[in-house]
């Protein structure tokens, strides 16, 4: 997949973050959002909408749900649910990418496998899969806040916001629910939307990501974010488990959709989970759209997508010993301070707060970029990110005290 070469190369000139394997957060940790219980095994039917409802770019904006072809679709979907034994449980539109994706609960003794392979069979159906859970990737670490951040030490950040903040750059954060209300994140937040559907207010997963990113500057409290001007999607398609966040191909899809129709420049991805076809085609559409999106590696491998899939800036904790197959860009992922819910600040380690750093300075990179072209690119195995030097690289001037590297071409 294509990625935007100059911030591709940039980035890989020098790097920053590094993966974790699993996930849990920080202590102290909000008040976990649980999710009633385990569902029953799930699969995503999804049918093709016909040429005239199929609108793939970002104007689509009729109300498609309201149509008759989505009546009918769906009077289909049930038809085939209850052909197979299956129950339909909900429906989303995802004109995006040509289709409508319906949840079908297998009961107890119904094979999943057995009905996926039969539906397959049906010339209505564009494909069938499993719903497929995935994790944050955040290991915890320690509670009092830290006095200095990694960033602002490793990465020069008030050096570099002398040039560039991130003004006018919106930032989707694909995640658990953002503390809207927190200090470094009042006013961030220029739209929330809950694709999980439990009706949480702020998890602790999200609002430290969200914060690394984008926390304000100049407030008097907690941290500044790698790109305190840019403003944040707060799509919340994970829920806090006990001390691990959660979040399953449905919810990541809709939210995925959702970022498709009111585009970011910056998609983040905080997650880790098995190769998904729903994700990956709407990822597709992302990347060709133009939009950069970061995802957070696995350091052991056990959940490598979205951030193996092709284009995807793939982001490993440079704290991190390298493993094969590791990630090509690092950033600080250990000990890093950030916003959690309820007017608190805690540390959080993980490859998901090296990846909010490299959306960060994704989003550094678009204010002076406007309209990145795009380009095939390649990266290279390991490459630890000099935030200096990649902004340097692409402003074509000094961005911080060009004590180094930073200065060259």
């Amino acid at each position: 997949m294509r990625v935007p070469a100059l911030l591709v190369s940039a980035l890989c000139a020098i790097a920053c973050v590094g993966p974790a394997s699993g996930e849990a957060l920080t202590r102290p940790l909000a008040q976990a959002q649980v999710q009633a219980s385990e569902p029953a095994p799930r699969l995503l039917l999804m049918l093709r909408l016909p040429p005239p409802h199929f609108r793939p770019d970002l104007a689509y904006g009729g109300r498609y749900g309201d149509d008759g072809g989505s009546a009918a679709r769906r009077r289909i979907a049930a038809d085939l649910a209850r052909g197979h034994g299956l129950v339909l449980k909900d429906g989303w539109p995802m004109p995006a990418v040509g289709i409508d994706c319906y949840v079908l609960e297998v009961p107890l003794g119904v094979s999943p496998e057995r009905a996926a392979a039969l539906l397959d069979r049906d010339p209505r159906v564009a494909w069938v899969q499993r719903v497929q859970r995935f994790s944050g990737m955040a290991v915890a670490i320690g509670d009092p806040l830290y006095p200095a951040q990694p960033g602002a030490r490793l990465w020069h950040v008030a050096e570099l916001h002398r040039k560039v903040t991130g003004r006018g750059v919106v930032v989707a954060v694909i995640d658990s629910a953002v503390d809207r209300s927190h200090p470094d994140l009042a006013g961030q937040v220029v739209d929330a939307q809950d694709f999980v559907g439990n009706g949480a207010q702020a998890e602790a997963h999200g609002t430290a990501v969200a914060g690394i990113i984008a926390a304000r500057g100049g407030n008097g409290a907690g941290i500044v974010g790698v790109a305190p001007g840019a403003r944040l999607l707060g799509l919340r398609a994970c829920w806090q488990q006990a001390a691990e966040t959660r979040c399953d191909t449905f919810t990541l899809a809709k939210a995925l959709h959702y970022a498709l129709l009111h585009p970011p420049r910056v998609i983040n991805l905080s997650v880790g989970g098995p190769q998904d076809r729903l994700l990956a085609t709407l990822l597709d559409a992302a990347l060709a759209r133009g939009i950069t999106v970061v995802g957070a590696a696995d350091a052991l491998g056990t959940s490598p997508f979205p951030a193996s899939h092709p284009g995807v800036l793939a982001v490993a904790a440079v704290e991190d010993p390298p493993t094969p197959g590791a990630a090509p860009l690092r950033a600080p992922g250990r000990d890093i301070p950030a916003p959690l819910p309820g007017a608190r600040w805690g540390f959080v380690s993980g490859s998901s707060f090296a990846a909010a750093h490299v959306a960060g300075l994704a989003a550094l990179a678009a204010q002076l970029q406007p309209k990145p072209p795009l380009h095939p690119a390649t990266l290279p195995n390991t490459a630890t990110i000099d935030a200096c030097a990649t902004i340097a690289r692409i402003s074509g001037a000094c961005a911080c005290s060009c004590m180094s590297d930073a200065s060259q071409p």
